[in-house]
């Protein structure tokens, strides 16, 4: 990256915090050397973190705050009494231009909640949906919504398919993505209403992206195709299976491990590739779940990340600053007919 990026970091969220998030910080530096950290916690933990490491030397502003969100609180809570708490000044800071993005491993209900009500919804998006990456046997996809909107109508599920497409562009590097909508079979004729209306007019769709079809269950995890759009029902249902699966597979693998010492040879002769498949498999792997159309970028952090796993999550976060993710969506949506030009400042209320 050329420019200098600022990015604001919720210190006290997730289990394992501050410890986490400054160590993650410090990784992230070394990978994107033109960062800049804004750390909102109790100052009093997180400052001699900070101070053990000499990449965050002079590149790592701490604003402190004696008040967190935690894993128990409800969104209502937050939204009443957390914009003074370390997550909810992550999100001010974007929304008064001190950072480009904020990220968090705390309480998923409660940022979604103060980041649509602190950073307000793009002019010309219904509703924001929850992005995530998802590992497959060519790399990596992008699934949304996964959770934020249980029922989608058609104008939904392509808003969706528009902002996963930049996401992908931005993220994953991809000139043109491949997107399908999530159904119950391949057929033109399959599925409800809204996804085959949606269907039809992103088949023609006049943007950097190809509307590849349909696709089942089962094909998630095949690679064909680079975005997969859902309501947040099906796909935070697609999620949890997918990551129940993973750890399935690695659970059977333990198991057979233990059975005699012939398999217990072979899985030890087999461990490098092993490792590579339950490393590919781990969720911590693919961090950094975004909450795509709001006037702002938030970066969710899985809550029991690793230091490593959530530097994963502020690649995330530059990625989608560099490509200026906002503005490429609001673009994307104008050509596809009607986007309206963005409003000049987030409201403050």
């Amino acid at each position: 990256m050329n420019s200098e990026l600022i990015i604001a970091l919720d210190a006290m969220g997730g289990d394992n915090a501050p410890e986490i998030v400054v160590e993650g910080a410090k990784i992230a530096r070394e990978r994107y050397p033109s960062v800049r950290y804004l750390l909102f916690g109790d100052e009093a933990k997180v400052a001699p973190l900070v101070a053990q490491h000499a990449q965050l030397t002079g590149v790592t502003t701490v604003h402190h705050t004696d008040q967190a969100i935690s894993g128990e609180d409800k969104p209502a809570q937050a939204v009443r009494r957390g914009r003074d708490s370390s997550m909810g000044l992550a999100i001010q800071a974007v929304r008064e231009g001190d950072a480009v993005v904020a990220v968090s491993a705390g309480n998923t209900g409660a940022l979604m909640a103060l980041s649509k009500i602190m950073l307000r919804t793009l002019h010309d998006i219904d509703r924001p949906a929850l992005a995530s990456l998802m590992p497959t046997l060519r790399g990596e996809s992008v699934m949304l919504d996964l959770g934020a909107n249980v029922e989608c109508s058609e104008e939904n599920l392509i808003q969706f398919a528009v902002m996963g497409a930049v996401f992908a562009r931005s993220v994953l590097g991809l000139a043109r993505p491949r997107v399908g909508l999530l159904n119950i079979g391949v057929e033109e004729l399959k599925g409800n209403d809204e996804v085959k209306a949606a269907g039809r007019r992103l088949r023609d769709a006049p943007l950097p992206m190809e509307f590849a079809g349909y696709v089942e269950g089962d094909g998630i995890g095949a690679g064909d195709f680079d975005v997969v759009v859902t309501d947040g029902f099906s796909g935070n249902v697609a999620l949890k299976t997918a990551e129940g699966t993973a750890k399935l597979i690695y659970g059977l693998l333990k198991q057979v491990s233990a059975a005699n010492f012939l398999t217990r040879l072979g899985l030890f002769i087999g461990r490098q590739g092993l490792n590579a498949l339950r490393d590919h498999l781990d969720p911590q792997n693919h961090n950094g779940a975004v909450f795509l159309g709001l006037n702002g970028l938030v970066v969710k952090s899985h809550g029991g990340a690793s230091a490593s796993s959530f530097a994963s999550a502020i690649g995330v976060a530059a990625d989608m600053a560099r490509h200026d993710l906002i503005n490429a969506i609001h673009e994307d949506l104008k050509n596809f007919g009607g986007g309206e030009e963005l409003p000049a400042a987030v409201s403050a209320e």
